[in-house]
């Protein structure tokens, strides 16, 4: 069965500046994600990975191209998507259940339905019981559920994740990505996620676009066909050995 597209940029460049003058952070880039679909974006640091999700978001304007998200041109910031960022971004002092709700809030849309939603979202990520604790009172990878939860509370069809799990050790980024498959196969959405990590991006996505160094355009997109559903004892096969050493020759790592 052939799914909508959800997220199509044709030919977009994104030009900035800075205090020494102006950047191109991308060009012509052109890619598709289609709905449901889990993309990883991978690439070398400042190759626009970011810039390209905050033009998607309509958080910053293509100045060439077109952004479209299910068929409508991105003209302003969307509201029917969640955004999760390397670092949680919680407000130090809400409880737990306030920074999740804070979605809501923000658009007038709190009432005791909204909370019920939060609490089950709280069950979903595994922090049932933390509901009145403070984000100083969480570990790293507690705080990045607490900011998963809350990118879902208005139940976006789109998810843009900026390395959400840079910042945590490895075996909690390991934990972070299992349980981030399970929500998502509990509660498809079209995703967007930006990565660092090879290996990641494999045990993750449908498919991993390769980004060359800044300008970032598209350098290869390479399917992902490891079976689902998926764990880490997958990084033993065989097959997922070969996707990584694909991803490494695109990025021109020696091996």
């Amino acid at each position: 069965m052939t799914r909508a597209v959800a997220v199509e940029l044709r030919g977009v460049s994104c030009e900035y500046r800075t205090r020494t003058g102006r950047v191109l952070a991308v060009e012509k880039l052109s890619m598709q994600a289609s709905d449901r679909e889990f993309v990883a974006l991978l690439g070398p640091s400042g190759c626009g990975k970011s810039t390209l999700l905050k033009m998607v978001a309509g958080l910053v304007p293509a100045t060439a191209g077109e952004v479209l998200v299910y068929g409508r041109p991105v003209v302003r910031p969307l509201e029917s998507l969640g955004m999760v960022f390397q670092s949680p971004v919680l407000l130090r002092w809400r409880t737990v259940i306030n920074n999740v709700l804070f979605p809501a809030e923000a658009t007038g849309r709190r009432d005791a339905a909204m909370r019920e939603r939060a609490m089950a979202l709280l069950r979903l990520v595994g922090l049932t019981g933390f509901e009145d604790k403070y984000p100083h009172e969480l570990s790293g990878g507690m705080a990045q559920r607490v900011s998963l939860a809350r990118a879902l509370l208005l139940e976006p069809t789109l998810l843009l994740m900026d390395e959400p799990f840079g910042a945590l050790d490895a075996l909690t980024r390991e934990e972070m990505g299992i349980e981030l498959l399970r929500i998502w196969q509990e509660q498809p959405k079209t995703i967007l996620f930006v990565t660092h990590s090879i290996s990641e991006s494999v045990l993750l996505a449908d498919r991993v676009i390769v980004m060359t160094p800044r300008p970032g355009r598209v350098a290869a997109e390479i399917t992902i066909d490891l079976p689902r559903p998926r764990s880490g004892r997958m990084r033993v096969l065989p097959r997922f050995g070969e996707l990584v050493s694909v991803l490494q020759d695109e990025m021109g790592i020696a091996t």
